[in-house]
């Protein structure tokens, strides 16, 4: 499965060494915690939750994930139990080079109140509400929406973690940029966080201070930790939440938001920063970081320039020439969507990606 790349220059930029694979690729999976030797604080933990038609999705994020990164990946999988083999089928195609592994978990809520969370928003979505809870083994985790592309390593926005000050226990982006076109702001009949709310689809968590903290919260003058404050929450809420979990994320740090640490909009960028134009300037500057195609972007014609991305990365075979079998074609595809507004910024969406390309090669020519 390892395939020795050449190539010698692309545009006067790209200077690749004529075996950049190294080492015996292999593929290792896992159904213990502990499977791999390197040390729990040497990995990075990734979590995503997957029902229904979302296996395909969710293949080419981990996908996404696995191109780019340094340090170890351990996949944490929730799935309905229909998906469990597909997952593995595929999983054991990956060329992982020794640095990946996962676990597939089902689907589990509180016995007491399953139905409940079950029916909130979309199938399975509050799952992540509980992932401190069920992998209590794990100190820190980056949850991610299966519509996640990530452009440039993990272990990048990993390294958040060590930013966070001695209150901060997760991180997570702006709703909206501009309050204009901000959802919460105006429609919202709950509190929320900020000016514009946070959106989840990328939340870096550290799960130990989660499980250690009380939250302060309107149902009590007592604070109350993580798994005793998210069924009241519900019901009082239930009737005035529109976007389920997050919604319900979006109330607790607005009574904790000294808890908070909120990331730049390149980290989640959705279709909303350039459908009504460019209003992630951070994007502009620095290009996009991870690309979140919520609204299911990449699979209908409304944002080509999404769906580009997305068919780029799905349809990559893993040891084949980045420059001339990813970023070339996609540059050429997103050379069709400027009549969109998203594809009149085009090349926020291929700026960070090339970075991470030169950065990979770079790397691995130095043997490193």
């Amino acid at each position: 499965r390892c395939k020795n790349l050449s190539v010698s220059f692309w545009n006067s930029y790209w200077m690749l060494p004529s075996d950049v694979c190294g080492m015996n690729c292999f593929w290792e999976a896992s159904f213990r915690y502990d499977y791999m030797k390197t040390p729990p604080s040497e990995k990075m933990h990734l979590a995503v939750v997957a029902c229904g038609e979302r296996l395909e999705e969710t293949v080419t994020m981990l996908r996404s994930a696995i191109i780019f990164s340094i340090k170890p990946l351990h996949f944490h999988i929730f799935a309905e139990d229909q998906l469990h083999e597909s997952f593995k089928d595929i999983l054991e195609e990956f060329p992982y080079e020794g640095k990946v592994n996962y676990t597939i978990y089902p689907i589990t809520f509180p016995s007491e109140s399953a139905a409940e969370w079950k029916k909130l928003f979309k199938p399975c979505a509050s799952q992540r509400l509980f992932l401190p809870l069920i992998l209590k083994n794990v100190d820190s985790l980056l949850y991610v929406d299966t519509d996640i592309l990530f452009l440039r390593p993990v272990d990048d926005i990993w390294s958040f973690l060590g930013k966070f000050n001695s209150t901060q226990i997760a991180a997570m982006a702006p709703e909206h940029e501009e309050p204009r076109i901000g959802w919460y702001n105006r429609f919202a009949r709950h509190p929320y966080y900020g000016v514009t709310g946070i959106n989840s689809g990328v939340m870096l968590m550290n799960m130990t201070r989660i499980r250690r903290k009380y939250f302060k919260n309107d149902m009590t003058p007592v604070r109350l930790q993580w798994g005793e404050i998210l069924m009241p929450l519900l019901k009082k809420y239930k009737l005035n939440i529109t976007w389920g979990d997050q919604d319900l994320l979006n109330i607790m740090f607005f009574h904790n938001p000294e808890s908070l640490y909120v990331f730049p909009c390149q980290w989640n960028y959705r279709p909303d920063h350039c459908i009504y134009g460019s209003n992630c300037k951070a994007a502009e500057e620095e290009g996009i970081f991870i690309l979140h195609g919520n609204r299911g972007v990449y699979h209908d014609d409304k944002q080509p320039t999404f769906r580009a991305v997305y068919e780029a990365i799905k349809n990559y075979s893993f040891g084949d020439d980045l420059v001339h079998s990813l970023l070339q074609p996609l540059e050429r595809e997103l050379q069709k969507t400027t009549h969109t507004y998203c594809g009149r910024v085009y090349k926020v969406f291929i700026k960070q990606l090339t970075e991470s390309v030169r950065d990979l090669y770079a790397r691995r020519s130095k043997g490193t």
